[in-house]
């Protein structure tokens, strides 16, 4: 059975919330419908004529991009121009394009983790480099039988409940006499129709951020035996989980800036990268953003890096950075191409776990506009 397309936005959107995204980010689905069946979904860093082509010739009823194809409001849908003939193959052969940019960006496992694992940055103590969203934290408060405590507790443990700073599987928990009084046409777990039960249950505590409060709720309902739950969900007045663009942090072995440059060069699999320092300099803590890095420089300084791995370093912007000691490899905004295996690796993953037989598949084209001579 092949999946909706609904149903691949939600899969999406469990790795990168749209409200992750910065202010005015355009992402979402931009053209076309999600009401069908998907047979073949296609992951891209840009939507080209070239990457339509590939999408009509495998199949793909879906494309999900980085890049967005609609930056501003349409006046008018002229088909004589590049990007109305584009929109025109796309509506024609029935392709959606859904884009997910800052929030692919800024999630955790996302873009800008991939980009920091490549060159080696170790996950204990990574940061963001500028925050852009922080978890609203809930308090689920949930009765349930002592015989099935552990059960619940293990429940929404996995679903993402529990996280106090670095401590997880955090809870509260309280033993008391639970009563209720089976109505007319119930299917009670303890008790029968009419009479009055108490039941010796535990009141558990335990906080929920936001971006996993839903999944977590219905965990805990899958796992409690009663037909009728009685839990409560409210906001509490703490902050949760802080995600953000960029990361920093230390480098598995210290290697010098060329050392890390050719590095670059091989993992990004680009033929040239643009240096700004000397290459003998040693880096020990590095910092990384996919995309135009040049308002981050003063960011990664601030972090305490030794250099900056981005892309579209302007002239003036290399000039700061020399006069304030920080080096930069800029290795072009093309390295966010990392994201097609990884999304399309990680689709099928859960559509497999979801029994489904739709397929992703990374773009094999390569989207860079600059030739390097």
């Amino acid at each position: 059975m092949f999946a909706h397309g609904q149903t691949v936005v939600q899969l999406m959107e469990q790795l990168a919330p749209k409200h992750y995204a910065v202010e005015n980010d355009k992402i979402g689905l931009q053209l076309g419908t999600l009401n069908k069946s998907v047979k073949k979904i296609l992951v891209a860093l840009d939507v080209t004529d070239a990457v339509v082509d590939e999408a009509i010739e495998q199949g793909a009823e879906l494309i999900i991009a980085h890049h967005a194809i609609i930056f501003r409001p349409l006046a008018k849908l002229d088909t004589s121009t590049a990007a109305g003939r584009l929109y025109e193959k796309l509506i024609k052969n029935d392709i959606a394009v859904y884009i997910s940019h800052t929030n692919l960006d800024v999630a955790d496992g996302g873009i800008n983790d991939w980009l920091a694992d490549l060159i080696g940055i170790v996950p204990d103590g990574r940061q963001c480099l500028e925050e852009v969203h922080t978890d609203k934290l809930y308090k689920l408060v949930v009765f349930v039988p002592e015989t099935h405590q552990e059960q619940v507790l293990e429940a929404i443990w996995r679903a993402g409940a529990g996280e106090l700073g670095s401590y997880s599987n955090c809870s509260f928990n309280i033993k008391g006499t639970g009563t209720f009084v089976p109505g007319e046409g119930t299917t009670p777990f303890i008790g029968v129709q009419g009479k009055l039960e108490r039941v010796d249950e535990v009141r558990i505590e335990t906080v929920v951020p936001y971006s996993v409060h839903r999944k977590t709720v219905q965990a805990m309902l899958k796992a409690h035996p009663y037909e009728e739950v009685a839990y409560d969900l409210y906001p509490i007045d703490l902050k949760g989980r802080s995600f953000g663009l960029g990361r920093s942090g230390k480098l598995a072995s210290p290697v010098t800036l060329g050392e890390l440059a050719e590095q670059a060069k091989r993992i990004f699999d680009v033929p040239a990268v643009r240096v700004v320092g000397p290459l003998d300099r040693v880096i020990r803590k590095a910092a990384v953003l996919g995309g135009a890095g040049a308002k981050y420089v003063r960011h990664a300084i601030f972090a305490g890096a030794d250099v900056l791995v981005t892309g579209d370093i302007d002239y003036h912007t290399a000039h700061d950075a020399l006069a304030a000691g920080m080096t930069i490899i800029d290795a072009g905004h093309n390295i966010e191409k990392v994201m097609k295996q990884q999304v399309a690796d990680w689709l099928n993953k859960q559509l497999a776990n979801s029994k489904s037989a739709t397929k992703a598949m990374a773009s094999e084209l390569n989207t860079e506009p600059f030739t390097f001579v």
